[in-house]
């Protein structure tokens, strides 16, 4: 019988102790937290390239449809005068530029779309229309605005006076309120 009692005492206890369980969670929270903080902001910043994207689609969309209007209200749309040219009505004045009265789908000059500022469901298409798909806005939380002023003399800066070049800026914010500019010239010819 005392070898059965001896035998008893020196088998090792199986499981953990108190102090080794708080130890375990404790490196384990301390794990956690450091894996975490490593791919939480990875997590997030994998949208940008998508967002840039579409900023880049909608910014060159822009830009090109009103590149392809007139020069000027003033300039004619079917012969090749010009406004500012002898005997030709003057330009629209630097504290007229902005749309003639008219809606987003019947812009027909450069300067319509001074100080246009579509967001989210009404960031439209050159045909006034939402921009989509399946339904689904495309551009939800995205924002467009534009500039046009006259800059002559090309350094960027609004020259204040009638000019033979317009500067366009579009500028379009993502979701994450990162801004993207594009930027062209219109030339008075």
């Amino acid at each position: 019988m005392n070898a059965l009692r001896l035998s008893n005492k020196l088998k090792p206890h199986k499981g953990f102790t108190l102090i080794e369980l708080v130890i375990g969670m404790l490196v384990f929270a301390i794990a956690m937290t450091f894996f975490i903080s490593l791919i939480v902001p990875q997590a997030t910043r994998s949208i940008d390239p998508i967002f840039q994207v579409r900023a880049t689609e909608l910014g060159q969309s822009l830009l090109n449809e009103i590149s392809g209007k007139s020069f000027d209200e003033n300039s004619s749309r079917n012969t090749s005068q010009r406004c500012g040219d002898v005997s030709a009505p003057t330009c629209t004045l630097p504290s007229a530029l902005g749309p003639d009265g008219e809606a987003r789908g019947a812009y027909n000059d450069v300067d319509d779309f001074h100080e246009l500022d579509e967001r989210d469901g009404n960031i439209l298409s050159a045909t006034g229309g939402v921009i989509g798909i399946n339904g689904g806005n495309l551009y939800q939380g995205f924002r467009a605005t534009v500039s046009v002023f006259y800059d002559a003399d090309l350094n960027g800066g609004d020259d204040g006076v009638v000019g033979v070049a317009k500067l366009i800026t579009v500028t379009i914010t993502t979701p994450n309120n990162e801004d993207l500019v594009f930027s062209t010239y219109r030339y008075n010819y």
